[in-house]
Formats: structure tokens, sequence, C-alpha cells
């Protein structure tokens, strides 16, 4: 197995509140409330730990309600080498209902200096001669612009380690102009970062033809399945049919379950199959824990794989 660090630069406290309608402008009473603590990275993380692999979690955190976090990376079993920063760590409201439609509630995040940016980079930089692939998911907080993400990526590339990437918008364009190993994003992402529609193959093929060199571009596109645009095995997989209880973490679930295929040597087919089947379970469930060996392999089988041809390209 690999060790993997994996980067959460706006981490979150996620209360999801779950109820059987929302109604707007009434009073509407939960069913349940669930809190811990989230961010992509984390959810990567929490995927990947499952499967095997030792984990290195890191980014920044706020020193006000950093004792959610610190459970967490202890029950976890997490390598914690968060920078600590003034400020709280946001929170992300999120309900859900029981049609499997959610609603999110984010928060903007604290705002991170000058000084919180060198410690980060230091703290990176001490970190990568551990590691095998590094995977940087979700928003930039206040004061990490854009450029400074290139940067980072640019550190991590210069030690020759792999790069998965999951964000979306200014910081997506940004990512992908580095040419990163691996990007997830979904096709609203892409629509949003570029303003032109990557909803089929296509579309999808036509779009990433005009940008930078990337070696895996895995694009989700919820119901309709996923889309591995690879070079030479450009695959589509078609998700088995579950129960929604929340779509959170879906998306992290399978870049998790890409990079482990991937760093295991499975084949194409086996590395989507099962990337797809865990990110399948995740949407049964709120967290982000793995189905055990029976359900993975009952999702797997209910996954169906079919290669990308040029006739798709084209239609």
């Amino acid at each position: 197995m690999a060790k993997v660090l994996t980067i959460t630069l706006n981490p979150a406290i996620d209360v999801t509140i779950q109820l059987n309608e929302l109604h707007i402008g009434e009073v509407n009473r939960q069913e349940s409330v669930e809190i811990h603590a989230a961010g992509k990275g984390l959810n990567i993380a929490q995927v990947l730990k499952d499967l095997g692999h030792e984990v290195i979690v890191s980014g920044f955190l706020g020193t006000m309600n950093k004792q959610i976090f610190d459970d967490h990376f202890k029950e976890a079993q997490f390598q914690s080498e968060f920078i600590y920063i003034e400020g709280e760590t946001r929170q992300n409201i999120k309900i859900a209902e029981h049609s499997g439609r959610m609603t999110d509630l984010n928060g903007k995040g604290f705002l991170v200096s000058e000084l919180d940016k060198k410690n980060l980079f230091q703290k990176i930089e001490m970190i990568l001669p551990q590691v095998d692939v590094v995977a940087i998911a979700g928003s930039l907080p206040q004061g990490f612009s854009v450029d400074e993400l290139q940067q980072l990526i640019k550190l991590i590339q210069q030690q020759e380690k792999k790069v998965a990437l999951d964000t979306s918008g200014k910081a997506l364009v940004a990512a992908i102009e580095c040419q990163p190993w691996m990007i997830k994003p979904n096709t609203d992402e892409l629509l949003e970062s570029y303003q032109l529609p990557a909803a089929t193959y296509a579309e999808q093929k036509k779009l990433f033809e005009n940008l930078a060199k990337i070696e895996h571009v895995v694009i989700s596109m919820g119901e309709d399945g996923v889309n591995w645009l690879h070079d030479t095995h450009p695959l589509h997989a078609k998700a088995p049919k579950v129960i929604v209880k929340s779509t959170v973490g879906a998306g992290d679930s399978l870049l998790a379950g890409m990079i482990h295929g991937l760093i295991n040597g499975f084949s194409y087919e086996e590395t989507l199959k099962t990337a797809t089947a865990i990110a399948s379970y995740a949407v049964t469930q709120i967290g982000f824990r793995i189905p055990n060996a029976e359900t993975l392999d009952q999702l797997k089988a209910q996954t169906t794989i079919n290669s990308l041809s040029e006739s798709d390209a084209n239609c």
C-alpha cells in the first residue's frame, strides 16, 4: 500500500440535518442532525485509510474550534500536519431530504496570512519525501490565491510526486495549467470554469483537446455515470442503482478509489469499476466509509464499464 498526503486548504465542520422535505419560508422539523469534521481532502483521506493506505493530512485549521478535528484525527489514526491559524474553521450546513436532494449553505472560511502560507509550504516540503501521492481538494480560503495554488502544485511536482486535484472555478483552471497527474471535476464544475458545455464525451474531449495535457481526467456526471478521458483507454462507468441518502462525499470517494486502483496497479477497467462502486456506496450514507468486501463486490458486479470510442466523441 502507498502513503498519501491529502491537503485541505479550507476545511469545514459539516452540520448535516435530515428531514422529510424542506419547505422554504416555513418552520421545518429535523429528524436528526450529525456534526463532524469535514473537507474534501479529509473525506479522501478517510476512504484511503479504509482501503489500507497510510495517510497524512494537512492544510489550515482555526484554533478556536479545533477540538472536533483533533478528536477526528485521533479516532481515524491520521497523521496530522495541519497549520493552526487564528480564527474559526467554517461551518457548512447541509439539509438532506428523503428524496436525496441536498441543500448546502457553505461558510466562507477564515483569512490566511502570509506567515500562515509560509508555514504551510515549509511543512509540505518537509513531508513530501515520505509520500507517493498528494491529493489537493476543496476550495481556497480567503487570502490564498490561485497563483499560490499553482506554486503549491509546482512545489510537489518538483519532488516528482503525483498530484491529484479536485477543485472548481478559477482554482480548477489554474490547477489544470500545471498539468497535474489527475483531476476529478464534475460537469457543472467544468461548465462553471470554462463556460463551455461538458455534458457528453464529445464535449469533454473537445474541451480538453485545447487544455494542458493531463494523464487522468475523471469526470463525474451524476446519474449519467463517470467518464475517464485517458489517451489509450478512455472508459465510461455506469453506476449501480442505489437509494440516495446524501451526495456529499461521492466525488471524494471516487477520487480516492481512482488513486487506490492506479497506485496498486489495477487494470484500467478494475480501477474505474472499484472507484465507481465506492462512490455509489458513499451516496447511501451520511459519512465517508467504504463498504465491507461483500457489499463492495456486489456493487462492482452491478457497475458496467464500456470503452469510449471515436464514434462517441463525434456524437
